[in-house]
């Protein structure tokens, strides 16, 4: 009853996969202030890392977002047709020439890629030297171990031995502990298989805020008048005490030919 009683009215009976509710999903996002306030401070730290020039900014998996607002050149992409997107693609498979990409952006997708090496193959082909992989994503920390484990409906899995799990869909298919295993726990490995990618930033943030938001799926805790009171917070919270995160900035950068090997 409690949880029925939580849950945002357009969130109810939703099929995650059906093409349909990423249309709702956005709607979702841009009535609940608290919730729009938080997704606009996230495509704004993805526009003011972008790279200039070297070719298109490509968002894998834009879904119920809108980066565009924020970086209107953006080619937007995903794996269904949802309504405003530009190229349906297989982030498995990229449509672009060798080294034509000036960025590669997704927010909230990365976990949900059940063939993560192959992404990450097409991004080290795709992305012109100098070029970026940049990435908002869930992050483990023991506050994120308990929050994710208890609070969220997809599957989290910090233990798991490979990067692959199986595809139930688009969006049912995850493991929420996946950017940290790739990026942090199997690190060494990630630059041993992509020796043209490093890593260039990881900035753990948000122990609260989407938990106060409701997400997707519940009513706001707050309203959004208070989003600056608790971002503030959260800033001064985070810079002494990293390991309550919940999320990441990560920002991965296209070598040039002559750094390779050093």
């Amino acid at each position: 009853m409690l949880k029925k009683l939580l849950t945002y009215p357009r969130a109810r009976g939703l099929d995650i996969d059906d093409p349909r509710t990423t249309e709702i999903r956005r709607r979702i996002i841009l009535e609940k202030p608290f919730l729009r306030r938080l997704y606009d401070e996230w495509f704004k730290g993805v526009r003011d890392e972008l790279p200039a020039g070297k070719g298109p900014v490509v968002e894998v998996g834009s879904g119920a977002g809108y980066l565009e607002k924020f970086a209107p050149h953006v080619v937007k992409s995903d794996t269904i047709p949802c309504p405003d997107i530009d190229i349906v693609l297989d982030g498995g498979s990229l449509p672009f020439a060798d080294a034509s990409l000036a960025a590669l952006v997704m927010v909230d997708v990365f976990h949900h890629l059940p063939r993560p090496r192959s992404f990450l193959r097409e991004a080290q082909r795709c992305l012109s030297p100098g070029g970026m992989i940049i990435m908002i994503e869930p992050w483990v920390t023991p506050w994120s171990r308990f929050a994710y484990g208890r609070f969220h409906s997809e599957p989290f899995v910090p233990e798991a031995k490979t990067w692959e799990f199986p595809s139930t869909g688009p969006l049912s298919g995850a493991n929420i502990a996946l950017p940290w295993i790739v990026f942090s726990r199997d690190r060494d490995m990630f630059q041993a298989e992509f020796p043209l990618l490093r890593i260039q930033a990881i900035e753990p943030m948000m122990p609260f805020l989407y938990l106060l938001s409701g997400g997707l799926s519940f009513r706001s805790f707050q309203p959004g008048w208070t989003f600056p009171l608790w971002r503030s917070l959260e800033r001064l919270l985070v810079s002494v005490r990293p390991d309550i995160a919940m999320f990441a900035r990560i920002a991965v950068h296209r070598i040039e030919t002559g750094e390779y090997g050093n």
